[in-house]
């Protein structure tokens, strides 16, 4: 935990960004039936029923202090889905830094053995040693700002039923590109000193 936080208070480097990254779901749902359309004094009505058509997977980037975030939709969330996200890490989201900070939890897919289960190994070591990588302690993903941010998209912008993954891919976009254009971000405030007051339970007793 104390790793994490100590991570957070770095003074802002751009040549070493600080990335956080996590990952979600969302059910994709149909209509069975059209909505009624709005009428003055009433909203549109839809009917309670739906078709399931399908889940995909959200990872997503939040650089803080760049106040920059991206969500990548896929299909699934395996360790080949994960070597991908780090590679589009290093060349196209932050393609200059000479090493990117990332913060993340411990999932078993979150290794940078999963890069040489994606690539061959000359590229697999070129993109682990741009990484710096920090990992949130079991049962410490709130320490995650991504899981944060995964909320606010939650709310704004996946609490309704969107039908299918390209409906799903254009309005995540154009949440990501708005929160981009206000430069909206988290102000962490939660230290190392707090942490040992508040979490004392969670020290060992000497």
């Amino acid at each position: 935990m104390e790793d994490v936080l100590a991570v957070y208070h770095r003074p802002h480097d751009p040549n070493c960004p600080l990335v956080c990254f996590d990952e979600g779901t969302k059910q994709q749902v149909k209509e069975t039936r059209l909505p009624l359309p709005p009428e003055p004094g009433q909203v549109a009505r839809y009917d309670y029923e739906y078709e399931r058509n399908g889940t995909s997977n959200l990872f997503m980037f939040f650089a803080p202090l760049e106040e920059w975030r991206h969500v990548k939709v896929t299909d699934r969330r395996t360790m080949i889905d994960w070597a991908y996200c780090m590679r589009d890490l290093v060349d196209i989201h932050f393609p200059d830094a000479e090493t990117i900070v990332v913060v993340m939890d411990n999932l078993n897919t979150h290794k940078l053995a999963s890069l040489y289960e994606a690539f061959a190994p000359v590229e697999a070591r070129r993109i682990a040693e741009k990484l710096e990588i920090h990992y949130t302690p079991k049962h410490g993903s709130w320490l995650n700002m991504a899981e944060i941010e995964l909320s606010v998209l939650s709310r704004q912008c996946l609490k309704r039923r969107i039908p299918d993954q390209p409906t799903l891919r254009h309005e995540v976009a154009a949440w990501e590109s708005q929160r981009n254009g206000a430069a909206s971000t988290v102000n962490w405030r939660f230290t190392t000193a707090d942490a040992r007051i508040k979490l004392k339970r969670l020290y060992p007793s000497i």
